[in-house]
């Protein structure tokens, strides 16, 4: 069952790249799971790790103190590429719970957040002075009760989401669950249904003789 997203404050990790895609977020030789567990280790495997299984020492996630970030900090068009959803299940897998990026490939925004993952656009410059904070190892408050961004110097910059989506993040609910809430009327019109169409339920009996 999903949990409620109100605010999450972390370390932000700065990734400072444009275009960046879904086959260096989760590549697809690594997307051995159909679960949403277990494919945070091919989290942006060509950039964290070398060909030896090594980490690379230079990569933002695997310093301190953004080796625990639950904040990304990027450019534009994040997660172009293919639509795979594992990218999304990654990122929440390694600990992600909010991606802030002047924009996004549209299907990995919708997957984002279905996922509970919250993405967020900002304008250019407002990205810009995050990625200062992220770069300097100080915190950023998410407050989607706000719909607000808050530096630790109090600067804030609002946000827009989509209505329903900032529903189902608030309140916890997924498709299913959501469907589920109906659950109810769901079996009354079944009933009332069947009632009225009756042959529906029955086998259908043919004679081959």
């Amino acid at each position: 069952m999903p949990t409620s997203f109100t605010r999450v404050k972390s370390i932000s990790a700065p990734l400072a790249i444009n275009n960046v895609n879904t086959e260096v977020i989760s590549p697809k030789d690594l997307m051995r799971a159909v679960t949403r567990k277990g494919l945070s280790w091919g989290l942006f495997r060509p950039y964290r790790f070398n060909e030896d299984g090594t980490e690379k020492a230079d990569f933002v996630l695997n310093r301190e103190p953004w080796r625990n970030a639950e904040i990304i900090v990027t450019l534009e068009n994040f997660g172009c590429g293919s639509s795979r959803e594992h990218a999304v299940w990654a990122l929440s897998d390694f600990g992600i719970r909010c991606i802030i990026a002047i924009s996004f490939a549209d299907i990995f925004l919708n997957s984002c957040l279905k996922n509970r993952l919250l993405a967020i656009t900002l304008e250019r410059s407002e990205v810009e002075a995050i990625l200062i904070e992220a770069e300097a190892g100080a915190e950023v408050e998410v407050d989607l009760m706000l719909n607000a961004v808050i530096l630790a110097d109090g600067t804030t910059f609002s946000f827009k989401l989509n209505e329903l989506h900032r529903h189902r993040l608030l309140e916890g609910v997924d498709d299913i669950s959501e469907t589920l809430q109906f659950e109810q009327e769901i079996n009354v019109f079944e009933r009332a249904y069947h009632d009225k169409h009756p042959w529906l339920g029955k086998k259908l009996e043919l004679d081959l003789k």
